[in-house]
């Protein structure tokens, strides 16, 4: 895989979800270009087992990996303060961990899982580590924060009364509204960090044949199974994300949404700046954050 031949060396770079699929593959080729690698895996022994592959894959020894469970926030603050503890820098912050459920489930916090892990978890890691990242970046090169969606975003809805979904669950009703919520929640971090030395970008990384949804029951369970016709291979899913995370082509660019690697439209309601202030204010309280 290539990134445009991009040098990352001395670059520190955090990616969620990196012991398997897209995760995965995206930090074997950011070590592969020089860029220290802090993965972040729910599990040890397969976190272990991974950081081991992407070492010997990448010829990179510069893998580090911390475990958290994203879906809850204890878990969350606990990596960002071992984090700060370790490194004083993150130059590119990797969004990517993420789930779906045919049932509904509530996280340790109570709140429904897939937009709990699925957006929220990409909420409060960033806001948890923003002090870092701003300070890595400079006006010749930024840091970049870079969120994994999904074009199931065209297909979300927003319902500010029910964003947990105690009234009308549906396994993809539930991905389409975190997917949106990436989305939303970019666009305004973007708008945000105008002024500093990081820019923030949202990507659809296709649709990739990974272990993501293999248990996946009714609708949502029938559409997989057909997209895997079209399914890449998860390399081919890293190439997006590479490349915003890495390559000069994109360097300054901001606040929008790639897909193969080229800017395009997300769905219309992701361009309501009401509806984007509106998630950062719920999302804030729903993580107990003190921000504007």
């Amino acid at each position: 895989m290539s990134a445009e031949n991009s040098d990352m060396t001395g670059r520190v770079c955090l990616v969620t979800g990196a012991n398997s699929g897209i995760g995965k593959a995206t930090a074997i080729e950011l070590a592969r270009q020089g860029a220290s690698v802090v993965m972040v895996c729910r599990d040890r022994s397969r976190g272990e087992a991974a950081q081991a592959e992407i070492q010997a894959r990448s010829g990179s020894k510069q893998v580090d990996l911390l475990l958290a469970d994203l879906s809850s926030q204890e878990e969350i603050h606990r990596l960002a303060s071992e984090f700060q503890a370790k490194y004083d820098r993150l130059h590119v912050l990797v969004n990517n961990a993420g789930v779906v459920n045919s049932k509904r489930k509530l996280t340790i916090d109570g709140l429904e899982l897939t937009f709990a892990l699925n957006h929220l978890g990409y909420f409060l890691l960033t806001n948890l580590l923003l002090a870092e990242i701003k300070a890595s970046g400079t006006p010749e090169r930024k840091a970049r924060i870079v969120n994994v969606s999904s074009e199931a975003q065209a297909a979300g809805v927003i319902n500010f009364g029910d964003l947990q979904l105690e009234k009308n669950y549906g396994e993809l009703r539930a991905y389409a509204q975190s997917k949106l919520a990436n989305i939303l929640f970019t666009y305004e971090l973007a708008r945000r960090l105008k002024g500093t030395n990081v820019t923030a970008n949202v990507l659809h990384p296709g649709v990739v044949r990974t272990n993501f949804a293999g248990d996946s029951t009714g609708l949502f369970g029938i559409l997989i199974k057909l997209g895997r016709v079209f399914e890449i291979s998860a390399e081919k899913g890293a190439r997006t994300p590479v490349y915003l995370a890495s390559s000069p082509e994109v360097e300054g660019i901001s606040g929008q949404y790639f897909s193969n690697k080229k800017p395009r439209k997300s769905s219309r309601i992701s361009y309501d700046q009401t509806a984007q202030e509106l998630l950062w204010h719920e999302s804030a309280r729903l993580t107990g954050l003190e921000i504007d």
